[in-house]
């Protein structure tokens, strides 16, 4: 086995809550009285695009809701979208315990649009941990595609072998496997930390 020297880590799912799902929507439909079907089907449309940082949060908004008076303020709802974003105590307690070593480079690979995910890295302090963002919204790929993982790769020049990629869901683990990199299917936070041991990280 080789010595691992990097860890790549999804965030929403594993380190927060995920940041705009279909829990979220749900429960932002019934706070704001919306018509789920209509809200579900402009979102379905027009997320791939906020996702990948190629529309703005304002434009997203535009295209889902405002394009009609409604009985809500845009920050109203840009609060509520915010809040849906929770720690996991657990999961960041491993994440913190891994950066306190010093030994490894920590990065994220994750999907998420710019306003949302400028919100959370502020919020919940990620930098103190991750050492740079292959955020969908930054490098214009999104997950479970292959790109995201190449650039994380080739931007930080490390061999495959020496990283592990954590995800909660087993589609996105799939590429990163064939290019080569380690992977773990988060379920738990003690899960997550026996296997990252298996691997001899050290949390």
């Amino acid at each position: 086995m080789h010595k691992i020297t990097t860890l790549f880590w999804d965030i929403g799912g594993v380190i927060l809550t995920n940041g705009w799902d279909t829990r979220s929507r749900r429960e932002a439909a019934e706070t704001f009285h919306l018509d789920w079907g209509k809200f579900q089907e402009r979102h379905e449309l027009s997320f791939p695009a906020f996702d990948s940082g190629n529309i703005s949060l304002n434009e997203y908004l535009n295209r889902t809701l405002f394009y009609r008076p409604q009985g809500f303020t845009r920050e109203e709802f840009t609060a509520f979208m915010f809040a849906q974003s929770k720690e996991y105590p657990e999961s960041r307690a491993a994440l913190d315990a891994a950066a306190r070593t010093g030994k490894y480079f920590i990065g994220a690979i994750n999907n998420e649009p710019l306003e949302l995910n400028e919100y959370r890295i502020e919020a919940f302090r990620l930098r103190r941990d991750f050492q740079v963002f292959f955020s969908s919204c930054y490098v214009h790929a999104r997950k479970p595609e292959e790109m995201i993982f190449r650039i994380a790769l080739e931007v930080t020049h490390r061999p495959a072998e020496e990283c592990v990629f954590i995800d909660d869901r087993a589609l996105n683990l799939e590429n990163p496997r064939r290019l080569g990199m380690n992977t773990i299917h988060y379920q738990s936070a003690p899960q997550l930390r026996q296997e990252l041991q298996t691997y001899g990280v050290e949390v």
